[in-house]
């Protein structure tokens, strides 16, 4: 699903450049580029560049797997067999070690190739001055070192498979393809009329009359267009063995992950620590100062002028409103108490409320989701309903809510400009970070002149009654 980011603003930031019709299409030059798009993919792939790189993944790979399947075996069974003694230790470290710089050389060469892009495995952790043991100790419990010597083993039967047929079909295409062009070779060399169908001692079937060179010619067009998505089928078996086996493992990029979505929460938490602060200094706390030095002065006035001194404290009792206004403000932004009484329902009617523009809310949920998920969810309803007070001009908008198994679901509409951008450092941007920590997803669909549709994704991580 394609997601996009971003905040009311000048479209998706695409702009012409992209590629149009009449433009520089593939990147060749404008006349080129049509050139290109008149002929259809079929046609051109036999001749691609991508086919000759796929088709070279795969005859390369036959003798490299043969090799590392060779080496590897003899070395891990080396080291098996002498495992009675200790020098079967060093020995299956060195072969897991080689099977690592082998998992290192088929990811550059998929890479180069298929362009596939995996990342790298977690590097070894090797005690601090633990020396050569400590090195053995951490090669032969690495998960890594195993999983590379299983993709020796099992890319070697396939690799020869995918060679057999590539080079099977391959020769096969373009032999018949190319028929009318060297069939003479047969009846000047050979003795023969043509390419022999069939033979017995009564009857001889050659290809040798226009008719027979033409289908065998047409013949192998179709195996030779054929024979790209052959390839393309082969390599990716090829293509999910180096993902699955040669990139980082599930848990570790669940855990580098993590540990980025934790960096997000820590920021946001620290962002919002500062918010809040800042909001207090410049605003109640502010003003609680003035109203004592008023309250200072009219008590000093209260004998002397006791007309100016009510004034004045009529003053301090208007600056008393206005900072709890501004403190039951900031309290609604750390956590309304109508969202923990009531629930989403009535807390998004109250910030539907204070909307510049008429906003229906409707609220699906039989239950109510963790206090977490709750309070996410709210903030970016509210956040999202401030955009479109500010810079929609939307005329009406509509929130959401509802649950889909074990996701809970967001979604906001107006009837505005529309033209969400996806440019980074936006408000949007900012907010499908927030998501993001908690496994949420933001998707934006806003084509220029509207209607803008945000829908948000939330786990629902369990109930509370």
């Amino acid at each position: 699903m394609a997601t996009q980011y971003g905040q009311y603003g000048s479209g998706y930031g695409y702009g012409s450049d992209y590629g149009s019709d009449d433009e520089s299409g593939y990147g060749y030059g404008s006349e080129h580029g049509r050139r290109r798009r008149r002929v259809p993919t079929a046609l051109r792939e036999p001749v691609s560049g991508r086919h000759w790189r796929e088709l070279a993944y795969v005859l390369l790979g036959f003798p490299i797997s043969v090799t590392l399947f060779v080496f590897t075996v003899s070395m891990l069974s080396a080291g098996a067999g002498l495992l009675v003694t200790f020098v079967g230790i060093p020995v299956l470290a060195a072969a897991l070690a080689a099977c690592r710089g082998f998992g290192a050389l088929e990811r550059a060469r998929a890479r180069g190739l298929l362009g596939l892009e995996v990342g790298d495995p977690e590097p070894l952790r090797v005690r601090a001055g633990g020396g050569a043991m400590a090195w053995m100790g951490a090669v032969l419990k690495s998960g890594t070192s195993w999983r590379n010597a299983l993709f020796v083993l099992l890319q070697f039967p396939w690799a020869v498979f995918s060679f057999a047929v590539t080079v099977a079909v391959w020769t096969f295409g373009w032999t018949l393809l190319t028929y009318p062009v060297w069939f003479w070779v047969f009846p000047m060399y050979g003795g023969q009329g043509g390419l022999q169908l069939y033979g017995d001692e009564q009857h001889q079937v050659y290809l040798d009359n226009p008719f027979e060179i033409t289908v065998t010619a047409l013949v192998g067009l179709l195996v030779t267009l054929a024979t790209p998505w052959i390839v393309r089928a082969l390599t990716t078996v090829d293509r999910l063995l180096v993902h699955g086996l040669l990139g980082p493992s599930r848990l570790v990029s669940r855990v580098v992950e993590l540990e980025s979505d934790r960096g997000v929460v820590v920021d946001t938490a620290a962002a919002d620590l500062r918010r809040i602060e800042r909001d207090l200094h410049d605003g109640a706390q502010a003003r609680l100062v003035n109203l004592a030095m008023d309250l200072g002065l009219a008590k000093e006035k209260l004998r002397e002028d006791p007309r100016e001194a009510a004034r004045m404290v009529d003053e301090a009792h208007g600056e008393v409103k206005t900072a709890l206004q501004e403190l039951r403000d900031l309290a609604r932004g750390i956590h309304p108490a109508v969202l923990t009484d009531r629930g989403l329902d009535a807390a998004l009617s109250a910030v539907a409320s204070r909307c510049v523009v008429p906003v229906r809310v409707e609220v699906d949920l039989v239950e109510r989701p963790v206090a977490a998920i709750e309070g996410i969810a709210y903030f970016t309803v509210s956040e999202l309903l401030q955009n479109i007070s500010k810079h929609s001009g939307a005329r009406s908008a509509s929130v959401d809510v509802w649950r889909v198994e074990n996701r809970l679901m967001l979604q906001v509409e107006d009837d505005g400009a529309g033209g969400a951008d996806a440019s980074g450092g936006s408000g949007l941007a900012g907010l499908a970070g927030r998501l993001d920590a908690v496994d949420g997803i933001l998707v934006v669909d806003s084509p220029v002149g509207g209607p803008t549709r945000i829908t948000a994704e939330l786990p629902w991580r369990g109930v509370r009654g």
